[in-house]
């Protein structure tokens, strides 16, 4: 593109970086019809939820692969795009949550945890994959932001499954359900503002005469 003939290449356009994303995108892809499945088996919002987000995030990690050598204001406009879809599934979340209140249903704890544990092997693994990216710009930021996110989200997962067998009650599902809205919605802000930072010094940063 003319407004970056003259950048350097991104450094998200590593080879490394493209297989590690691929990798990601596999796993999230088959973890979300897993949970899918364990989620509405066992009646539990916070499975679905993760679900919702394995999906999320294998769209996320397509989105980084189709943009890797792009410009700057590429990587960053597909930045802000996807804390778009961080946001949109926290408030999905906090709506399926409330009708869950509503309908008294109790999620079946056992496959919530299984899952869980599941899950969360699979997010590890992403994540240790992705660490050493964890400082790059807002389109990697955003990659790793989501699977900590995911890491931490199967946690608590883990956690309400154990709640719901000790009391008994959906509460201990629809507050990690909560946890995780409330995740995703302050995830999508930090890469949003990181992006619009990168966008203002592509900007900034734009020759006004033709590269040589």
């Amino acid at each position: 593109m003319s407004a970056s003939c003259c950048a350097p290449t991104p450094p998200s356009a590593d080879p490394r970086v493209r297989k590690v994303l691929w990798i990601a995108l596999v796993v999230n892809a088959a973890m979300f019809f897993v949970e899918v499945a364990a989620g509405l088996s066992a009646g539990s919002v916070s499975l679905l939820a993760d679900a919702v987000d394995f999906f999320g995030d294998a769209a996320n990690y397509g989105v980084s692969l189709a943009v890797l050598a792009m410009a700057t204001r590429v990587r960053a406009r597909a930045a802000q795009l996807k804390a778009a879809c961080m946001a949109a599934f926290g408030v999905f979340v906090l709506a399926r949550a409330a009708w869950a209140l509503q309908s008294g249903a109790v999620p079946e704890p056992v496959t919530m945890g299984a899952v869980a544990i599941a899950a969360l092997v699979a997010n590890v693994s992403v994540a240790l994959l992705l660490f050493r990216y964890r400082g790059g710009d807002a389109n990697m930021r955003s990659v790793w932001i989501c699977s900590r996110n995911d890491a931490l989200g199967n946690l608590a997962v883990g956690a309400a499954a154990l709640g719901v067998l000790g009391t008994g009650t959906a509460w201990p599902d629809l507050l990690v359900a909560v946890f995780m809205a409330v995740l995703a919605i302050t995830g999508s802000v930090t890469v949003f503002r990181q992006a619009r930072a990168e966008l203002n010094g592509a900007a900034a940063a734009t020759p006004s005469h033709a590269c040589h």
